[in-house]
């Protein structure tokens, strides 16, 4: 999501709340608490109002940096959250001097500075990325003054800002259709059925990997908006809405040892079986088919000699307009049993396309009303639309 105007403004309404100096820090062996006010506190009247930011800085595991920015505290936890393998008694190596706050796990360490505020993460004496003035920031898209506002959440947003090097390219945020490169990129994380040729995905995830080596995951189900170069080119930018931004810095130095720490904090996959890195082939939006069909796609594989593992049956193997009753269409289908029989004969594997919902015309719409198995709208009516059959 875009906050600014060009390179000098904020859109009309919008106001940025950055830190301005560590006003005060707490420190302990497992956790960094900083008081960051967005104003300079020249005198104790200047506590007396003003937005402030808590920023508490952990490690859930060696070489793993996680960031929690909060604004109000007090907010409601909102559920579902991603289930994270984190070690709260991990501890971290603290150096704090008079100009400056440094927090090291493994080779990984950020050095804050307390006047002006900064953030820079090191790999050793490397720098890898860092979050300068106006970078973490409080935004509020609706402002008009600390006492008019009334704590609503719907014009409020946490972002952040890190700076990205010459040649440095990101990869990543899931399942994409767009350059696989994602410098340049507006990329929102938010599960839409858009098809395969626009910025809609299917599989969003909030993280990206560099080539220098390190990876961020922002640790949101919600949705999340990545700026990739694309509203200032020295920076990638995500932010969410709430008063609350959480999110993880994951060293490698290698992609790879990346991608493994990063599993180790959200889970790793269980490898699918061997035939499902085949090449899969579908009737996909051929509406008009039946089984002489069907053998003539596998037919015409076997006889170019292209070796096929997985076919699929779109939507149409069921009758129109009694999605997704899982009964085949005997108009077209008269033997399902017997032609799923002689396609495995040809030593491939099926897959039919379902849906998590119940066309009105099925004989199981009326069970699913009467026994209140669907999702409602909030005047209690089923939640039906006729995008795919009511």
């Amino acid at each position: 999501m875009k906050f600014s105007n060009g390179c000098w403004l904020q859109k009309e309404g919008t106001e940025v709340f950055s830190p301005a100096e560590v006003y005060f820090s707490k420190v302990n062996q497992r956790e960094v608490v900083i008081c960051a006010p967005t104003h300079k506190i020249n005198h104790r009247g200047d506590t007396l109002g003003g937005v402030n930011l808590t920023i508490r800085i952990t490690s859930p595991a060696p070489e793993v940096l996680r960031i929690q920015t909060n604004h109000y505290l007090g907010v409601r936890k909102k559920a579902p959250e991603f289930e994270l393998d984190t070690n709260p008694d991990h501890e971290l190596l603290v150096k704090e001097q008079d100009n400056m706050i440094e927090v090291k796990s493994g080779s990984l360490r950020v050095v804050i500075q307390k006047d002006n505020w900064k953030m820079t993460f090191y790999r050793g004496e490397e720098k890898v990325t860092d979050s300068g003035a106006k970078d973490l920031a409080y935004v509020k898209t609706d402002w008009r003054g600390l006492a008019y506002d009334n704590g609503g959440e719907e014009d409020t947003y946490m972002r952040e800002r890190l700076s990205l090097s010459v040649g440095e390219l990101i990869y990543g945020t899931g399942e994409r259709f767009t350059p696989f490169i994602k410098n340049g990129q507006t990329v929102d994380i938010w599960n839409e059925d858009g098809g395969t040729s626009t910025e809609q995905s299917y599989k969003n995830i909030p993280f990206y990997i560099s080539n220098k080596g390190y990876g961020i995951f922002v640790n949101h189900p919600e949705k999340v908006s990545f700026e990739i170069g694309s509203e200032n080119v020295k920076k990638v930018q995500f932010s969410v809405p709430g008063e609350g931004l959480d999110y993880f810095l994951i060293n490698g130095p290698s992609m790879k040892e990346v991608l493994m720490r990063y599993t180790d904090l959200t889970g790793k996959p269980s490898l699918p079986p061997a035939w499902t890195f085949g090449l899969w082939l579908s009737t996909s939006f051929t509406t008009n088919y039946d089984e002489e069909t069907v053998n003539r796609f596998v037919d015409g594989m076997l006889e170019r000699g292209i070796p096929l593992k997985v076919f699929h049956f779109d939507c149409f193997w069921m009758k129109d307009f009694h999605w997704s009753d899982f009964t085949w269409d005997s108009r077209v289908f008269p033997d399902p049993a017997g032609m799923l029989k002689r396609l495995k004969k040809k030593g491939l594997k099926i897959c039919v396309w379902i849906n998590s919902y119940i066309g009105q015309e099925s004989s199981m719409f009326a069970e699913g009303v009467e026994n209140g198995y669907f999702v409602k709208r909030k005047n209690g009516n089923v939640w039906q639309w006729d995008m795919w059959q009511p």
